[in-house]
């Protein structure tokens, strides 16, 4: 019996409602647990240089994602895409660029700037990974994203904002600069490899950044701290880093790149509020003006609708789902979610949808 048109449109939206609001929930979650690895960082620092203590966050969320992989291949079975063969280069290009050139660029380009200078551009990620996802990775934004992403991005920049004279040389500005376009890469990147495992895809990437930087601070003769700023260096890495990372890549698979990052700038304010209980920090009248634009920024962002006629190429590829509107290739019931690889045939149709991995079609 077939399912009544009305039945079938409002059973449609209320799945694009949830995809978008786990999505949104995702990206909030990773930008709360990086955010708060900011003032866990102060405390640390006293004791370990940064280079080194960004290398043991890596290496902490490593390890710990690999466990979560060892105890999840023992028990139930893998819901999710693994990555493959074909997936290596775009592999390649996100740790090369996000683990490797992007905190090497940025620690030579700090060397070279004022705090005021570095604070500001490094603000630049989320701005390059809009701009990015736009221009070269068929991704859109209505118009009242574009302000909702814009407001967040204002808001955390002047959250950031520290006192002091702005100055620097060109090139550790543009150092910086280049920096935040290689992770705004990296985000691209990884929003096409969204659709594998997500613990697969960070537990690599995490562990690449991390045994890079390792490298890289002891070339440069930092001293190992003692072993219990490790472990706790371990723990603060498996949840800032690994948690975090892991909500990121379901964000981006749910969002799509731009709007990921719009909502993964609120991270600053996330560090900001647990400063306050932690570090003693007061907020001013600075940081409420900033926290009420990243909450208008969100709030926006979340609400926005994006609707219209739209038209869905033939396509096969593997990523895990559920028997939506978009995944009609079973015959009676199945496991769910699952991941195997399937075929959409060209299909037009209309519903409120975002860029995820499903909708990269061209706009007017």
């Amino acid at each position: 019996m077939s399912e009544d048109p009305v039945t079938f449109s409002n059973r449609r939206m209320a799945l694009d409602l949830s995809a978008r609001a786990r999505g949104t929930a995702c990206a909030l979650g990773a930008a709360l647990l990086f955010g708060a690895s900011a003032p866990l960082a102060k405390l640390l620092l006293p004791s370990v240089a940064p280079l080194l203590l960004a290398a043991l966050f890596y290496l902490g969320a490593g390890v710990a994602l690999l466990l979560v992989r060892v105890l999840r291949r023992e028990g139930s079975r893998n819901r999710e895409a693994p990555l493959s063969r074909a997936d290596l280069p775009l592999l390649v290009a996100v740790i090369a660029a996000g683990a490797i050139a992007g905190p090497v660029l940025m620690l030579w380009g700090l060397e070279r700037v004022t705090a005021l200078a570095g604070a500001l551009l490094l603000n630049l990620e989320a701005p390059f990974t809009i701009l990015l996802a736009l221009a070269f990775f068929g991704e859109h934004l209505g118009r009242r994203e574009a302000v909702a992403a814009a407001l967040v991005v204002a808001g955390a920049a002047l959250l950031g904002l520290p006192s002091g004279p702005v100055s620097g040389g060109a090139l550790g500005l543009a150092s910086i600069a280049a920096a935040c376009l290689c992770w705004g890469l990296d985000n691209n990147w990884t929003q096409r490899l969204s659709s594998r495992d997500p613990v697969a895809l960070v537990s690599i990437k995490a562990t690449s950044a991390g045994a890079c930087m390792l490298a890289l601070a002891l070339l440069i003769g930092q001293t190992p701290p003692p072993a219990k700023i490790v472990l706790a260096a371990f723990v603060v890495g498996s949840l800032s880093y690994g948690a975090s990372i892991v909500l990121a890549v379901y964000a981006l698979r749910a969002l799509g790149a731009a709007r990921e990052s719009a909502l993964f700038a609120t991270a600053p304010f996330a560090g900001a509020a647990l400063a306050i209980p932690l570090l003693g920090d007061v907020p001013g009248a600075v940081d409420c003006a900033a926290a009420a634009l990243m909450a208008a920024g969100v709030v926006l962002l979340a609400r926005a609708s994006h609707d219209h006629l739209h038209l869905h190429e033939a396509l096969e590829h593997e990523h895990s789902h559920v028997h939506d509107e978009h995944h009609q290739h079973h015959e009676g019931p199945v496991p769910e979610p699952h991941s195997h690889v399937h075929r959409h045939e060209r299909l037009v149709h209309r519903h409120a949808h975002v860029s995820d991995l499903h909708h990269r079609h061209e706009h007017e």
